[in-house]
């Protein structure tokens, strides 16, 4: 999430928006978001409502939620969809800003 944050001006720049779904309560989202500066959104789900309305995959034995990354276009379209098979599997930003600007360049 660091690199995200670090990198979060070049996703506002391409028209995008940032939203992190965890399966923490809102009390813990709120107080990591304030003490890391995220700038982003953060979404609770401790009860994985959104995690399985998106079939992202919980393995308890790899640590809980697999990662999971979509890019939805602004008709709730989803463009680009990754599922890791481990905690450490997520796509690096500059591919995702390469995705987006592919997707504005078809506007």
């Amino acid at each position: 999430m660091a690199q995200l944050r670090q990198d979060y001006q070049k996703f506002v720049d391409r028209d995008a928006e940032v939203v992190v779904v965890g399966p923490d309560d809102d009390k813990a989202f709120q107080e990591y978001w304030q003490k890391e500066q995220i700038p982003f959104v953060g979404l609770a789900d401790p009860k994985h409502s959104v995690a399985n309305r998106y079939g992202q995959e919980i393995k308890l034995l790899k640590m809980g939620r697999m990662p999971a990354l979509m890019v939805v276009d602004k008709e709730g379209e989803a463009r680009f969809v990754h599922y890791g098979s481990a905690m450490y599997d997520i796509p690096p930003d500059n591919q995702i800003l390469g995705i987006l600007d592919t997707l504005n360049k078809e506007k």
